[in-house]
């Protein structure tokens, strides 16, 4: 009887042994940036009552592509270029006009270009190079699922853009004369970006 049970008790513990070993691993899931869907916004104004300009980028690049467990850490220290040409506004002059008079006299601007930064749950900063000048650009971001909504105003002045702003607003006078006869280009551009990941 104590043979039986001790041999009931080793065949046991080598099931037990051998069921461990035949248990799957869990896989382990991966966040990285989809460029190809994400999309880029963005709203310039015009004329003393602040109107509307939309518009976006349609290419991205990302400079360091990289995984993470988390969307939060697959988005920090991500470094992306942006190409000047892939602006689009479904305004043909108005896109060659911000091309040539705005971007085309800024230096070394074909391509805007930046390192995102998260600092926290609901907010970070891009350290942004436009101008010849690399400056931090604060945002606000959600997560929702697998996409990132990241919104910010950005001031052209701390990028030194006057200049170009001043030719923009001189080719574009009279249609960006508001009711009161002033010609206004605002310095301010509002950003609003959805990052989509894949894993």
């Amino acid at each position: 009887m104590k043979k039986s049970i001790a041999i009931l008790l080793v065949f046991t513990f080598v099931y037990s042994v051998q069921s461990c070993k035949k248990k799957p691993k869990e896989k382990q899931i991966e966040f990285s940036i989809d460029a190809n869907k994400t999309t880029i916004n963005w709203t310039a104004f015009k004329t003393s009552s602040k109107v509307p300009v939309k518009g976006k980028f349609t290419q991205l690049t990302i400079e360091t592509p990289h995984k993470a467990s988390n969307i939060k850490e697959a988005l920090n220290s991500t470094s992306f270029s942006i190409p000047v040409s892939s602006l689009f506004s479904n305004n043909p002059d108005r896109d060659n006009k911000l091309k040539t008079l705005f971007f085309g006299i800024m230096k070394n601007t074909s391509l805007l270009s930046g390192t995102l930064m998260i600092t926290n749950d609901t907010s970070g900063y891009v350290d942004l190079t436009m101008n010849g000048i690399t400056e931090k650009l604060p945002f606000a971001y959600t997560i929702d699922g697998e996409v990132v909504s990241i919104k910010t105003i950005m001031n052209t002045d701390t990028w030194q853009a006057q200049a170009a702003l001043n030719s923009l607003n001189e080719a574009c006078f009279e249609l960006h004369k508001g009711a009161d006869g002033v010609s206004k280009t605002w310095s301010d551009v509002a950003i609003d970006i959805q990052v989509y990941f894949k894993s």
